[in-house]
């Protein structure tokens, strides 16, 4: 029997050292696992700073893919590939290399102490509904029953500001001159 593939997006951000690096190169090894399928790719954006607030600004995208890897799963390649890059985190909302969250995992849910499906603060950030509305407006949240326009809608859009974007589509695999 064939593993059934789902549809899942995730979120990926830097704010240390050479960004788009990170991000491009985060991309590109989750497209090279076998069990993953690039389908899309946000822009990619810099955002101010969330929480802990004197830190660089972040550069961020969210990427959907198709995988046949099961949610933990796929939690344990994303972190094997914060690894390779030595995410280091001295507290949470810290400065980091890579951060690669599981937003939507298809219409699952999850609830354990290492995984929480879909991502508890995805509604509230900007720098997450802004990408993922580029690639999937109209993706359903399972819990909310509100599509990606509809949750972004209920943000006080000054708050927004601080999302700019800096490179197009295409940033993940183009070699800047």
């Amino acid at each position: 029997m064939k593993n059934q593939t789902e549809t899942v997006f995730i979120g990926i951000g830097s704010n240390v050292g050479d960004r788009l690096t990170f991000c491009r190169n985060a991309v590109q090894a989750l497209d090279s696992d076998a069990a993953i399928r690039m389908v899309r790719t946000s822009s990619l954006y810099e955002t101010a700073p969330v929480g802990y607030l004197k830190q660089n600004q972040f550069y961020n995208a969210v990427v959907q893919i198709e995988t046949t890897r099961r949610p933990e799963a796929l939690l344990a390649r994303c972190q094997e590939i914060e690894g390779l890059f030595r995410k280091k985190t001295a507290f949470p909302n810290g400065p980091r290399t890579i951060d690669l969250d599981l937003l939507f995992y298809g219409d699952q849910t999850c609830n354990t102490p290492e995984l929480m499906l879909p991502h508890p603060e995805l509604v509230n950030r900007f720098f997450v509904l802004i990408p993922l509305m580029e690639i999937a407006a109209g993706f359903v949240h399972p819990v909310l029953h509100l599509t990606v326009r509809g949750l972004l809608h209920r943000l006080d859009p000054s708050q927004g500001r601080g999302v700019k974007r800096r490179h197009n589509p295409g940033w993940e695999i183009e070699e800047l001159a």
